[in-house]
């Protein structure tokens, strides 16, 4: 009984510290945080991509495509930034990337995409049937639309944050600096 008493007591406390840290971060907070869906998709780097790999480091997921013009780019460049100015605690966080675009992003185009800014990064594709069920799972929009001789596709722009223990804690829309990142970052590193 004691025992019980005990661990019930410390996931009670786990609780509020995280809840306090929770009201902190400046991306929309998930409440309760809840399991981020898994998926499996073919990633950049040749091998098979599966959220839950990633258990223990901060996952940082964004959607997006490589011939986008502009917010996926400036995306990138941003999550690239923050991560670097985390120095060493740097390496604890993944930047997991899934093209909303597989048409024209297989693994090999996303890998020369992604070292653009920063190596680490890893892409996700597959089939169109795949994405969409990835993409619903996350509530992500993405609709293909003509723009001159080729096509663009419009897509939800937001970043999920995703704890090490594969909790999505927090959701950061589009035009946060790198420092707001760090600022959330820090605190999921922490737990």
């Amino acid at each position: 009984m004691h025992r019980g008493l005990t661990l019930l007591l410390w996931l009670s406390l786990a609780a509020a510290v995280n809840a306090a840290d929770d009201a902190n971060l400046k991306a929309g907070v998930f409440t309760p945080a809840r399991d981020a869906p898994d998926f499996t998709l073919s990633g950049s780097d040749g091998a098979k991509l599966q959220l839950r790999d990633y258990r223990g480091k901060v996952v940082l997921l964004a959607f997006g495509f490589t011939s986008c013009p502009d917010v996926c780019p400036t995306t990138l460049a941003v999550l690239a930034r923050a991560r670097s100015q985390l120095g060493r605690d740097g390496t604890e966080v993944k930047v997991v990337y899934v093209t909303v675009d597989p048409e024209r992003d297989d693994a090999k185009r996303m890998r020369k995409y992604l070292a653009a800014f920063d190596p680490t990064f890893i892409g996700g594709t597959g089939t169109a049937d795949k994405l969409a069920a990835v993409r619903k799972e996350y509530g992500i929009a993405a609709d293909k639309k003509l723009a001159g001789a080729g096509y663009v596709v419009a897509h939800s722009s937001y970043t999920y944050l995703i704890d090490r223990a594969g909790k999505l804690r927090a959701l950061m829309p589009y035009g946060h600096t790198a420092e707001d990142y760090v600022h959330d970052l820090r605190i999921l590193l922490k737990n």
